[in-house]
Parts: C-alpha cells; structure tokens; sequence
C-alpha cells in the first residue's frame, strides 16, 4: 500500500493542487496529518478538497483555533488575525466540520498518525530533545507527523545512531527515496504544503510505501505569486504572504 501524506496546508489551494498533480497515480490512499486551514486564503476550497481525497484527516492547532476549540493565545499577533479572517471566511458546514476532526494519534498499519508528537499533538519535534525519547519508546516503528514545517525527520539506525533526515534538493519532483529498514525506528514529515519553513518555498509531501519499505519525499514549485494575491486582496496580514517566498 502506497499512502501519500499531506500536513500543513494552511488555506494554500495553489500549492495542495500542485502536489495532488504530482502525486497522481503514484499513491493508492491520502492521509491528512492537520492544519488544513490558517494562514492562507482558500480555507473552504482546500477543506472540500482534502475531504473528498484523505481517507484519514487529523485535526491540527490551526483548524482547532479556527473553529473556536482554541482561543490561539499562543499564536504570533499576525497568525491570531489570519485565524480571525479564516474563522469568518469559513462556511458553517466547513466550520463545523472542523471541529469534528478527530486529535491524533491514530494507528494505521503499521504506522501511526500525528499532529504534533505522539504525547501531545501540539508538540513540536524539532531535534534530539524531542525525537530521541519518541524514538526510543514503546510507539509504533513509524511516526508520520507534521506541525514543524520542515521536511524530512529523524531517526534511529539499526545500530542506535540517532539521524536527522535531511531533503534538501534543488530539483522539483522525486528529491530523496528512504528506505525503512526493519531494526530501524523513524519519524517521518512529509513536509508542509502551504508554509514551508525550511527554508525552500516549494510545496513539500511524501508517499509512505510499506510494501517496498521506503518513503518517498517530494518537492514541487507552485504559483506563489497567485496565493500572495490572493492573501493581500483578502487583507491577510502583510508578513504572512512575503514569508511564503522565503519558505521560512
């Protein structure tokens, strides 16, 4: 079975229609792992999408705040105001839907789902502080998870060498194929789609393979220019649309 994995969309149509292209008869089920919404400027066109595709969709700490399950206290003052916009962009139904997602995690076969962390599904795992204790516990072989926005992971060697897994290409489409060794344990991000934070703006995903036993992590460019439109003519805070062409 062949899963592809999307996180972090955050209301980018542009970007979620690019890599839907992409991933086009290469997977056989989508998985969702949050945040479908915040930040950009299609929030309803993006929920109609991922809802009709993703087999399984969690929930993440923007779509709670922007249905209300959040107050967002935590959010930068730019994040609060594109919750703010986003939960009145947002259809009732879409609104409602929203807050019926469920929290990770959630078991697949032979793999779990996050948001965050297994523990807490606002945690963000961002190096060995965090992944080394995940990694080193009970849970499931492969965690797949988003939140951080950066591609790509960590992970222990059949020999208990801690790893980061690193993506860094500048080639669009197929960037790096991870084979998932047995005796190994992974956590697995497909990387954002709509806010990448690692420092490359093209939009990021990953097909997990459990039957060839590899992840398959992609990048792919998308029309910037068109969502920053969007986000200054919708009166989306200024920072937030300049900082998608830095992917920071």
């Amino acid at each position: 079975m062949r899963y592809l994995l999307l996180t972090d969309i955050h209301s980018n149509l542009e970007a979620l229609e690019v890599c839907l292209k992409l991933a086009q008869g290469k997977y056989d089920q989508a998985l969702c792992l949050g945040d479908l919404v915040g930040y950009g400027p299609n929030p309803n066109e993006v929920i109609e999408k991922v809802r009709g595709l993703a087999k399984v969709i969690i929930r993440g700490n923007h779509d709670k705040a922007c249905c209300g399950l959040d107050d967002a206290a935590e959010f930068n003052p730019f994040a609060r105001l594109a919750t703010t916009w986003t939960r009145q962009a947002l259809t009732p139904e879409h609104f409602e839907y929203l807050r019926s997602l469920p929290a990770g995690p959630v078991m697949m076969d032979g793999f779990v789902l996050v948001h965050g962390s297994p523990l807490d599904e606002d945690e963000y795992i961002l190096g060995p502080g965090q992944a080394l204790p995940l990694l080193r516990g009970p849970q499931t072989q492969i965690v797949c998870y988003g939140h951080t926005h950066y591609q790509g992971g960590f992970m222990l060697t059949p020999a208990g060498r801690f790893q980061s897994i690193r993506c860094h290409s500048d080639r669009d489409g197929l960037i790096l194929t991870l084979t998932l060794e047995n005796s190994g344990r992974y956590l697995i991000n497909p990387g954002s789609i709509g806010q990448p934070r690692d420092g490359d703006c093209r939009a990021g995903s990953a097909i997990l393979d459990m039957d060839r036993h590899q992840v398959e992590f992609y990048r792919i460019k998308y029309d910037l220019a068109k969502t920053q439109d969007k986000m200054q003519k919708a009166g989306l805070p200024e920072p937030l649309y300049r900082r998608l062409g830095l992917g920071r």
